[in-house]
């Protein structure tokens, strides 16, 4: 190989190491910003980000076992535990042992998780206009992520 390939390959290499070009920061940044974004907004309501993804799934189906909430959210019992327990002590939601297997936790929600939802009702419409983009631009973006998201998890 010449000292010019050499150094065009070296050049190569470095670019892919390079922070821009890394899709997984692209990712990570896009997310801190729109967890920055949610904190802001969430703020009023008195919960975090995790919680409103627990929120988000029990509005949508109410009673459901750790681990429903679990798959649904990405998210191992080891670290959906101690966030269900804080929404707990909040008055959020209420944890029971399922009276078929006791080995299953159900989380329901309170009165106070059910009236949250209608404090929540704006948040995605106003999560919308921050981005600035176009409606089919973030379906777009949404469909590619939970494909990027899908062949990530088939391969680990």
């Amino acid at each position: 190989m010449s000292e010019e390939n050499k150094l065009v390959q070296a050049s190569e290499n470095d670019g892919q190491l390079d922070l821009d070009n890394q899709l997984c920061f692209a990712l990570y940044s896009a997310s801190l910003a729109m967890n920055k974004l949610y904190r802001k907004m969430l703020k009023p309501l008195d919960i975090t980000y995790s919680q409103y993804l627990v929120l988000l799934t029990l509005w949508k189906q109410d009673a459901l076992s750790v681990t429903d909430i679990g798959e649904q959210l990405f998210l191992d019992s080891a670290t959906l535990t101690p966030l269900l327990k804080r929404m707990e002590s909040a008055n959020l939601i209420e944890r029971r042992r399922s009276e078929q297997d006791e080995r299953h936790v159900i989380i329901s929600l309170t009165e106070e998780g059910r009236l949250l939802k209608e404090k929540a009702k704006d948040i995605p419409n106003e999560v919308f206009c921050h981005t600035n983009c176009d409606l089919d631009t973030l379906l777009e973006t949404k469909a590619n992520l939970e494909s990027l998201r899908k062949n990530l998890l088939s391969r680990i």
